[in-house]
């Protein structure tokens, strides 16, 4: 099951994805995965979930921090 962060972290780099018109298969050649793996990530049915090093490499390939990707710590929803 993923937790409220990872549905945060997913729908943060879904939109960055979208914003800079990466596709999931894109987005999958930049991991070394599957487009069906992006899928399984951004669907709410499967637990798949981005490890911290996709998350570096989405960062670097984004040109962004990846820091955008989480929540403020002052957060309460988590």
């Amino acid at each position: 099951m993923k937790s409220a962060i990872d549905l945060f972290v997913i729908d943060k780099v879904r939109e960055k994805r979208k914003e800079l018109k990466y596709s999931q298969r894109g987005l999958a050649e930049v991991l070394g995965c599957s487009a069906g793996f992006i899928g399984e990530i951004e669907s709410k049915n499967y637990v798949a979930k981005y490890t911290v090093h996709h998350l570096y490499l989405i960062a670097k390939e984004f040109e962004c921090s990846p820091v955008e990707f989480f929540p403020p710590l002052d957060s309460d929803q988590f």
